[in-house]
């Protein structure tokens, strides 16, 4: 199976605000969850309910074909959870996909150790994997080595850039050394 993330791999966020990588388009999204953390700020430093500004996504319509055409069985790994499915799925022209869904607060497994990374690793329950995110370090790749008894890739994509074809060759060719 192949876990992605949203922001980063997906929606290049680090980009320069005015400096969409090249193939993605912009959408804003108006999520439920969006919706209630831009409300709540407000109100917790005491400023009057405002209109709340849809967030500001960077979407390549390419990545859909390209992540349906590897050889994976596709997970959503991101805090979108099921938002994801129905907010970004329909632009990519991806199908509704499993979802992690995250413990909540999430733990802090210290070390460096990114708080994705058990979470990962429990809910594959032992099954090959590949991750792309980009806070993947060289410590949760240790973790998941000493912790995972299956076959995993982490890659670690630049949130400047969002994934690339060579983001997308990896795990191809990770799975493939697999057969």
């Amino acid at each position: 199976m192949l876990l992605v993330d949203v922001d980063g791999p997906l929606n290049p966020y680090a980009a320069k605000p005015q400096r969409r990588p090249h193939g993605y388009r912009t959408h804003r999204l108006l999520t439920p969850r969006w919706e209630e953390a831009e409300r709540r700020r407000p109100a917790a430093w005491g400023i009057p309910d405002r209109r709340v500004k849809p967030l500001r996504v960077w979407l390549n319509p390419a990545h859909g074909p390209a992540l349906r055409a590897l050889p994976f069985d596709l997970v959503r790994a991101t805090t979108w959870e099921d938002e994801a499915n129905e907010f970004v799925a329909p632009i990519l022209g991806l199908p509704s996909l499993p979802v992690v869904s995250w413990s909540v607060p999430r733990p802090e497994p210290g070390g460096g150790v990114f708080w994705k990374t058990p979470e990962i690793v429990a809910w594959v329950a032992g099954r090959a994997f590949a991750w792309v995110d980009d806070e993947i370090t060289d410590t949760d790749r240790a973790w998941v080595r000493n912790r995972h008894r299956g076959p995993a890739l982490l890659h670690r994509m630049d949130p400047r850039v969002g994934l690339t074809e060579d983001d997308f060759g990896v795990p191809a060719a990770w799975a493939a050394g697999l057969e």
